[in-house]
């Protein structure tokens, strides 16, 4: 694969994991509990995309 053909791929890759950083950083900061359960919501259906480790710990 040469580079052209993977910089979109690595863009996604860069945009999500700014994505997720940001959506991280807003529930360990919120304080409702609405908040926290719009956001878990939020995280969970990103991860649904990729399998594999989930994107937030359950209890």
């Amino acid at each position: 694969m040469s580079a052209p053909s993977r910089r979109p791929e690595i863009r996604r890759r860069r945009t999500r994991a700014e994505k997720v950083a940001k959506l991280r950083k807003r529930l360990a900061a919120a304080s409702a509990p609405a908040d926290q359960e719009r956001l878990t919501a939020k995280l969970h259906r990103v991860g649904l995309v990729s399998p594999g480790n989930p994107l937030i710990k359950s209890a």
